[in-house]
């Protein structure tokens, strides 16, 4: 619930007399509901370019600029506007005085295409790092070195939501978010409902090796699921054929 001092910032932002603003976008906690007393409110005040504005903050709105050609620009994973990509995500338009052009765009920012999904999954690695930590995980699980195997488990985690993210089409939450994404906008993969893969990252925190093993074997099943739809010809590395590349390393994955 949004303090009155912020629900008073935001209606003066809304009705605010000035030409120059095309549109307003409502992100943060009071955009997905999750807005406390303590909450302010972060909105992006978009304008045809991008001018001397610096971002107007107070203890109840961050009044954030944004040029209408800087939202329409998507900014690849592995760029500095990767990261910002998120805050788009369920984000509410307040206003859209450019034809529907704000509101296309900040739809497209939270979407990752079928040519981001390749990209993120294979160019920049994140599929083989998520396998790779956790079977650094299990290797020392092996070999009887617990607290090691705990710091590379944790480690996996990052490069594991990538990979169920990228493959649902997404761009990864905020962590502050994840629980809510999953739980008010469900992944279609029954593994990755919040009931379940919420309990099995706590189990990976720990350092638990079945939960690695499970986890691997449903990111190996919709990996492939991902190559039987996506694949075009067999000179395009996809990600079954990274997986293969383990060869017999793969059998610290068997689910005992």
């Amino acid at each position: 619930m949004l303090s009155p001092e912020a629900r008073d910032a935001l209606d003066e932002l809304v009705r605010r007399d000035d030409p120059s603003i095309l549109g307003l976008v409502l992100s943060g906690s009071a955009a997905r509901g999750m807005a406390t007393e303590r909450s302010d409110v972060d909105v992006f005040v978009v304008r045809a370019a991008q001018g001397e504005e610096r971002p107007r903050k107070s203890a109840a709105i961050d009044e954030i600029p944004d040029a209408i050609v800087d939202l329409e620009d998507v900014s690849p994973y592995g760029t500095p506007g990767w990261w910002g990509r998120w805050a788009y995500a369920y984000a509410e338009v307040l206003r859209d005085d450019a034809g529907g052009r704000i509101t296309a765009a900040v739809r497209r920012l939270a979407l990752v295409d079928s040519a981001e999904q390749r990209a993120i999954l294979i160019d920049h690695d994140r599929l083989d790092g998520s396998v790779n930590y956790a079977y650094r995980s299990l290797k020392s699980d092996r070999d009887g070195r617990a607290f090691e195997s705990r710091l590379d488990a944790v480690e996996s985690v990052p490069w594991l939501l990538d990979v169920v993210f990228t493959l649902a089409g997404r761009v990864r939450p905020y962590n502050k978010y994840l629980a809510w994404e999953l739980r008010e906008h469900p992944l279609a993969v029954p593994e990755w409902s919040a009931e379940a893969l919420l309990p099995e990252l706590e189990r990976i925190l720990a350092g638990d090796p079945a939960a690695l093993r499970r986890t691997f074997a449903v990111v190996d099943r919709e990996v492939r699921a991902w190559d039987a739809t996506h694949a075009t010809t067999h000179d395009i590395t996809i990600g079954g054929d990274l997986i293969d590349a383990w060869g017999t390393e793969l059998d610290l994955f068997t689910i005992r």
